[in-house]
């Protein structure tokens, strides 16, 4: 299969990479900034291609798309995974916050989907995963944005899903907790502690934990419009 994963030099979206390639799989690897992480990704991995795009615009992701149908001919699997996160009060929140995180997180997902689709509706099949997160879901404090722009995927998630159906396109969300990851190494240990004492397997997860679930969903064929948190048992709906 040929798969498309956005923000993939690092943490879930290197994870997810680098799984999907040892099963076989052509992925195309998009990053934009870390330009070493990503070499270093296809230097270890002959079945990654990287691609340099900033997914917060649509003519980068509109080049990015047309460089992977000319060179392979389709687009089997999307995996709407770049984001970046915020915290801060809401009170001090800036329009220049505002689209940055919604630019990145939710209009990149919107842009690159809306891309994609004309090819999978072609070949009548195809498999969108978003990776939204748990604040999704819930809300987090003092990351409202992030909060927002992730409630937002998942609500794309699921009237896509109604939508492409008929077209025999799945589209589900993963809506990671707490994973070991950069974006979480901010957080004290005394915070990281306190969460602990939350979860019931009293573990935070790794980003293996996220690549086995979007691996199973690119091979399942009844699965879609679904939110899949894995957390731990953290939130449970």
């Amino acid at each position: 299969m040929i798969i498309l994963v956005t923000g993939a030099s690092r943490g879930i979206g290197k994870e997810i990479a680098q799984n999907l390639a040892k099963q076989g799989n052509k992925v195309i690897a998009n990053y934009n900034k870390s330009e070493k992480e990503a070499q270093e990704l296809m230097r270890n991995n002959q079945n990654i291609d990287i691609y340099k795009a900033d997914v917060s615009k649509r003519t980068e992701i509109k080049h990015m798309i047309e460089y992977v149908l000319n060179k392979y001919g389709k687009i089997d699997v999307l995996i709407n995974n770049a984001g970046i996160s915020q915290n801060k009060l809401f009170t001090d929140i800036t329009d220049k916050d505002w689209n940055e995180i919604m630019n990145t997180n939710l209009y990149s997902a919107f842009c690159t989907t809306q891309e994609v689709l004309p090819n999978m509706i072609h070949n009548k099949k195809g498999c969108i995963i978003n990776i939204s997160s748990v604040w999704g879901i819930v809300g987090a404090s003092c990351e409202s944005l992030y909060s927002i722009s992730k409630a937002g995927m998942d609500a794309m998630t699921k009237s896509l899903a109604k939508e492409l159906g008929p077209s025999k396109i799945r589209v589900n969300s993963i809506a990671p907790g707490i994973i070991d990851t950069d974006m979480n190494k901010n957080l004290k240990k005394e915070d990281i502690s306190n969460i602990l004492q939350e979860i019931p397997l009293e573990k935070i997860g790794n980003p293996s934990d996220i690549s086995k679930c979007v691996e199973w969903l690119i091979n399942d064929s009844y699965t879609t419009g679904q939110i899949i948190s894995i957390n731990g048992g953290w939130i449970i709906t």
